[in-house]
């Protein structure tokens, strides 16, 4: 085995994609009740925001996971940098047309692309050392991750929401000229973040394709069997994690989706006031929680600690739901503290032992993420049912922590994979 010294480049490079998928989910909180405004939607159709990334990372992850498997890491993460800032560079003729249609095929597009990333990186970095400490090394790469989830926010909120919201009296008062002038400069915010990011990620992609990373070799004691295909489905442990991942996702994304929406509901609170809180507490939180994670999986079992966490975020999301006022608000932007460790936690329990198999197990976690594309709209849809009461729809993330919790529970006293019998 490789030393940790022989391990480190690869492991700072791959690292460095965190931020990239983190910065395409944790925009979506910004980009929803932006476009919501610019192309004039309901809650549910701003839902289709999140609908559009997550249904990208369904879609693409078993031929992601292919891709991988046939060519290896390092061009799964080529061809993932490509597409990303295909779709990022897209977002400039989405404003220019003020299209909703075609801002959803530029975040399908980004998506496919952190499809490809995500799938790479997440197991490649649980190969880089020890397979014992491969829960707590991928929540430290996910750390980084999310430096992603603080810049994007606070970028969004400092150069996409422009701070002007009219009622809707004042909508209607407006000439028609009028009204297509502010929609048109409101969509046209999106521009100059868009190919800053797009650039961005280009540079990337030259960076590694001069620098030559690594392939590693896999082994599997199941000889004959590693093959890509459902088989992988005969592990329970691995089966578990597919849907707590399914609920994980859908709870994260539905939590920050809103959030703008549940401040300006909840005590009125402006979309830059609320946009800049969710990147500097919230999501601040959500990387001091990756790092203290980390730190305590020294000790504690990934599975304890995940059960833990998640059923305190139950507790957190039903006070939300039940109180109006400051502290719900407070309350909420303390919940991504601690669903910081779930998705990285699951993911390593996950792939435990499974070897060369661990890159088709890996495409369906990632494939699990299609939950952030369907719990979001049925929070929407019962938002819009109750006259836009978007705090009542927040019993959607409390329920599907509770899986989370389970998921934890069931994983208490697993020491290894093991098939089910008769496979």
């Amino acid at each position: 085995m490789k030393s940790t010294q022989q391990y480190l480049l690869p492991f700072i490079m791959i690292t460095s994609l965190f931020f990239l998928w983190a910065f395409l989910h944790n925009i979506n909180p910004i980009l929803i009740p932006h476009l919501k405004k610019a192309c004039t939607l309901t809650d549910t159709q701003s839902a289709l925001i999140d609908f559009s990334v997550y249904l990208g990372y369904f879609v693409m992850a078993l031929p992601a996971g292919w891709f991988m498997h046939k060519y290896g890491y390092t061009k799964g993460i080529l061809l993932g940098l490509a597409l990303y800032c295909t779709g990022a560079f897209l977002f400039v003729p989405a404003a220019s047309e003020r299209s909703y249609l075609f801002f959803l095929t530029a975040l399908f597009i980004m998506a496919a692309g952190a499809t490809f990333l995500e799938t790479v990186a997440n197991p490649y970095i649980t190969k880089l050392g020890d397979p014992a400490t491969a829960a707590g090394r991928l929540n430290l790469a996910q750390s980084f991750n999310g430096v992603g989830a603080v810049v994007a926010p606070m970028i969004g909120s400092l150069f996409i929401f422009s701070g002007i919201e009219h009622s809707s009296d004042e909508l209607s008062s407006m000439s028609t000229e009028q009204l297509q002038s502010y929609l048109n400069s409101e969509a046209a915010t999106v521009k100059l973040p868009y190919m800053v990011i797009g650039s961005v990620v280009l540079l990337i992609l030259v960076l590694f394709i001069v620098v030559k990373l690594p392939d590693i070799q896999e082994t599997n004691k199941d000889e004959g069997k590693s093959g890509f295909s459902f088989r992988v489905f005969r592990f329970v442990h691995f089966r578990n994690a597919v849907v707590a991942q399914f609920f994980y996702v859908g709870a994260q994304v539905c939590v920050g989706s809103f959030f703008v929406r549940f401040c300006k509901y909840n005590i009125g609170m402006g979309e830059k006031e609320a946009g800049f809180y969710w990147g500097s507490v919230a999501m601040v939180g959500f990387m001091l929680g990756r790092f203290v994670g980390s730190f305590l999986m020294r000790s504690v079992k990934p599975a304890k600690l995940l059960m833990l966490y998640a059923f305190i975020s139950v507790l957190l999301l039903l006070f939300v739901i039940s109180f109006k006022g400051s502290t719900a608000t407070y309350a909420l932007m303390i919940v991504p503290f601690f669903m910081s460790i779930m998705f990285p936690t699951i993911f390593a329990l996950g792939i435990n032992g499974l070897g060369e198999e661990s890159k088709i197990a890996s495409s369906f976690i990632v494939m699990a993420i299609v939950g952030g594309a369907l719990f979001p709209l049925i929070m929407g849809k019962i938002s819009d049912l109750n006259n836009g009461n978007i705090q009542l729809a927040y019993v959607v993330p409390m329920a599907c922590l509770a899986v989370v919790a389970w998921y934890g529970f069931t994983q208490l006293k697993k020491e290894a994979a093991q098939p089910v019998a008769g496979h």
